[in-house]
């Protein structure tokens, strides 16, 4: 508002955009950094009851992901794993049904 000339208040908007955008950036790293933070010890404690049952819903996870894998790998449709896609609910299931899809359009396409 101090300054009349029109390039000069171009380059102060455009200054303070940049410093905007990098303070976003800052405030973005913060909260990431706090979110993955490593727990500490006493909350562990206090939630051991909690791990074992954890712990296995992890690994029934994983077996049912690795099970798909192996079904996966035996259907040769695209138009079958679009219909397992949509009826996928998991995140990490639609992820491999896509990679599947992905790996079956590029045999088709050698």
């Amino acid at each position: 508002e101090a300054t009349v000339d029109l390039a000069e208040r171009r380059q102060i908007r455009s200054a303070i955009r940049e410093l905007q955008r990098q303070e976003l950036e800052w405030d973005e790293e913060a909260l990431a950094s706090k979110r993955f933070r490593p727990e500490r010890g006493s909350h562990r404690q206090d939630d051991k009851e909690n791990w074992p049952r954890s712990r296995r819903l992890e690994e029934e996870q994983q077996m049912a992901l690795a099970a798909l894998s192996r079904q996966l790998e035996t259907i040769t449709d695209v138009e079958e794993l679009t219909k397992l896609l949509r009826a996928a609910g998991e995140y990490e299931e639609r992820k491999l049904i896509r990679a599947a899809i992905r790996k079956l359009r590029a045999e088709e396409i050698e």
